[in-house]
């Protein structure tokens, strides 16, 4: 019972001295430590050394009017705009960088020149290219009806302003562009018969911040987005007969819904279970429908950071409501698996709304087609899938996204660990929920582990921190290790409480703002209570190795303890567990916190008593990507 009683007390302060360590090496571990501070930017009056916005923190915001028209004959989309944007920084700005990802669809572009490989995404296959479609035509930019002069590099245009917009000031830029819709493009748009869902689509201002002044990273396929806020108003014509999902709500319901669509959708408020607005019937007879002219759509949003839609004449269109939320799915007819989608849309919504933050738009909407999946605010693209837990996982990941990056929004295209591997842990735990039960829900905590020795191979393996471009193995990097590394961080480094009430202040306080990884950093540490440069270093900024040993042990006599020699063999730290195993048959595990590192790589447990200790195991549960699992037990 002793032992036992130790390891209780030693998850918050340990019971063994350091003195009780031996074989310290302390050149070559001290000068080196593994416990060392980050080369972390020093904190200021913007970003707080707590990690929180601090009281000058301040971020650019973009304002959008925009009319575009889609004909479905020759696939052109073509766009005006006005794009109010507001210096909220310091900086006075003699120019505005533009984005223009379509144009990675221009044959010139950088990414077809390259020939960019499609990524290969576990079972899935990402393909960056285009086929069809053409480059984004920016064919006018302007202010007060003055051209000015701007020059297109791939996915980015620069913009010479008439004058330089100072501090707090505010410039409206008229802009127009057309845009040949692909059948494909860069894995995030794409056409599918008469389904179209269309995405990064009309030109952006790029994000101006505190840390890097302009963020003009090109748009290469691998890396998706980093935007402003701020409130959208758009216009679509389309065809007549399609129906549009979109970001934002409708505001002109009347003219393009009928009554019969309106009355079911104000019943879908009112209601937790689904309610179909356009049934299968009457999709079907949709399609075979042609009526002449053109509709046109206006939708309005705040405080997003894009805009998507969608588009088809034969969807199926399911709602629900939770918390006054409209939760919404549009598929065709033939994908009856979908016919579920609405109750794992309105699951999973309610479940990241009570972890994380509440869910700050007036709808959730998920759309079927040929997207492997992306996210936008408000909307999603989730595949067709051929199994209940296929279709949940990438629903529930792509929803998750709205969390990370929608609300915390973070630099993807330099971290993608902080926003598709939040998602991925998150969504795992959402997975729990609605599968509960079922062998795929109480197991799927497991994947990111087994997944371990496929692709945390030694020499190929890169570090997290590198940007999405540069990784071979995004789905490992950005994915799943992220995942796994949180897992480790909330079950066996601070606890499931103590992590949870951490991240979800984190996801608060950076709520609808630009975190970088120092700010998360040092928000998990001021919000836990405990120093993790050690784990940053080991998980994020390289690739280290996990190998917990036992080396010996020294039976101890009357007077003296038995000794349990334990040597970490490789460059990554984590606490250790020992299930210790008695000759009386008794067992007891003992939870020893990374603090035992402290004098080195080699720590000695000293366990009291007299009863015969006849057996010693490290991570008997598992639960560690350990290289070496023959060194973890030692049998007398």
């Amino acid at each position: 019972m002793k032992a036992l009683a130790c390891a209780v007390v030693l998850i918050a302060v340990p019971c063994v001295l350091p003195g009780q360590s031996t074989s310290p090496e302390p050149r070559g571990w001290t000068e080196r430590s593994p416990f060392r501070p980050l080369d972390l930017p020093a904190p200021n009056t913007i970003r707080l050394g707590s990690g929180r916005p601090g009281p000058d923190y301040w971020q650019q915001r973009v304002d959008y009017a925009i009319e575009a028209q889609v004909s479905t004959d020759t696939h052109l989309l073509t766009g005006t705009a006005t794009i109010s944007y507001r210096n909220n920084s310091p900086d006075v700005l003699p120019f505005l960088w533009l984005k223009l990802d379509a144009n990675l669809c221009d044959p010139h572009s950088v990414a077809a020149v390259l020939s960019v490989p499609p990524l290969l995404f576990g079972d899935a296959v990402f393909d960056f290219s285009c086929r069809g479609g053409s480059g984004m035509a920016l064919e006018r930019v302007a202010v007060r009806g003055r051209p000015l002069d701007y020059e297109v590099l791939g996915t980015i245009a620069r913009v010479e302003l008439p004058e330089p917009l100072s501090s707090g000031a505010t410039v409206d830029l008229q802009l127009a562009w057309s845009w040949m819709l692909p059948e494909y493009g860069y894995g995030r748009t794409a056409r599918d018969g008469t389904l179209y869902e269309v995405a990064q689509w009309y030109p952006r201002l790029a994000v101006y911040d505190d840390v890097s002044g302009w963020n003009i990273e090109p748009f290469l396929g691998a890396g998706e987005f980093y935007q402003e806020y701020g409130d959208f108003h758009v216009t679509l014509t389309v065809p007549a007969g399609y129906l549009v999902a979109a970001t934002g709500t409708i505001d002109n319901p009347k003219e393009v819904l009928t009554d019969r669509q309106r009355a079911r959708l104000a019943r879908a408020r009112r209601s937790e279970t689904a309610v179909a607005i356009v049934t299968r019937e009457e999709a079907i007879a949709a399609r075979g429908a042609r009526p002449r002219g053109t509709m046109t759509w206006r939708f309005s949003a705040e405080h997003v950071r894009d805009f998507a839609f969608a588009m088809a004449p034969d969807f199926r269109w399911d709602a629900s409501s939770w918390d006054g939320i409209l939760i919404q799915t549009f598929y065709r007819p033939e994908a009856t698996l979908w016919e579920e989608a609405n109750r794992m849309a309105w699951v999973t919504i309610k479940h990241f709304s009570e972890r994380l933050a509440r869910y700050p738009w007036p709808h959730a909407t998920t759309v079927e087609g040929p997207i492997e999946g992306m996210e936008y605010p408000m909307l999603t693209f989730v595949p067709g899938a051929t199994s209940r837990e296929e279709l949940y996982w990438v629903l529930t990941h792509e929803f998750g996204h709205e969390w990370y990056p929608m609300i915390v929004n973070s630099k993807e295209r330099l971290h993608p660990w902080m926003d598709e591997g939040f998602n991925t842990f998150i969504d795992i735990g959402s997975v729990q929920e609605y599968f509960a039960g079922e062998a795929y829900g109480d197991t799927i905590d497991l994947q990111p582990l087994h997944l371990y020795p496929l692709h945390a191979v030694p020499g190929r393996e890169q570090p997290m921190a590198l940007p999405p471009d540069e990784q071979h193995d995004l789905f490992w990097a950005a994915y799943f290790k992220p995942a796994l590394m949180l897992h480790l961080l909330r079950t066996e480094v601070l606890g499931e409480a103590r992590f949870d009430r951490a991240f979800s202040e984190y996801t608060k306080a950076w709520s609808f703002k630009h975190p970088t990884p120092a700010d998360f950093f040092r928000f998990m540490e001021d919000a836990s209570g405990m120093n993790l440069d050690w784990f940053w270093r080991g998980w994020i900024y390289g690739t280290a190795r996990l190998d917990q040993a036992i080396e010996h042990v020294v039976p101890g006599a009357a007077n003296t303890a038995t000794e349990v020699h334990i040597r970490s063999r490789g460059d990554m730290l984590m606490p250790v567990e020992l299930r210790l195993v008695f000759g009386d048959g008794d067992a007891e595990i003992v939870r020893l916190p990374v603090e035992m590192w402290k004098l080195g790589p080699r720590f000695v447990y000293r366990l009291h008593g007299v009863r015969e200790l006849i057996g010693v195991e490290i991570d008997p549960r598992g639960v560690y990507p350990d290289d070496d699992r023959g060194n973890n037990s030692w049998r007398r």
